[in-house]
């Protein structure tokens, strides 16, 4: 997984747009943040509840850590060479979930039965 794919991913979602963040890359929907990405491109800030970021880092170490902000706990730092693309889809799907108005997440539900031939 590289920040390339994981751009691709986190665009797709329904009204999903990159913005600069001081020194990071944002994805951001309806101007909120669900993930940031560092400047050198190893790592994806996926922004995700305390028992979901326990599930990944419990599952892959090497690939998830607790993302802290301050003291307090705020997702998953996702380093991205030893992640596996469907674990960081699935995050940052998750993480997306939280920010989006439900209209959206509706649409996208919408998107993929069409993709999958149901009508």
């Amino acid at each position: 997984m590289d920040l390339a794919q994981a751009r691709r991913i986190a665009l797709a979602l329904p009204g999903a747009v990159e913005q600069p963040h001081f020194d990071l890359t944002s994805f951001r929907v309806r101007g909120k943040i669900f993930a940031t990405a560092t400047a050198d491109e190893a790592y994806l800030h996926v922004f995700v509840a305390d028992d979901e970021a326990d599930a990944y880092v419990a599952e892959n170490p090497a690939a998830f850590q607790p993302l802290l902000w301050g003291s307090r706990r705020r997702g998953v730092r996702v380093r991205l060479a030893d992640a596996p693309s469907d674990q960081v889809a699935e995050l940052i799907e998750v993480s997306w979930r939280r920010k989006a108005p439900a209209r959206l997440i509706a649409g996208l539900g919408a998107i993929r039965m069409d993709q999958n031939g149901v009508t």
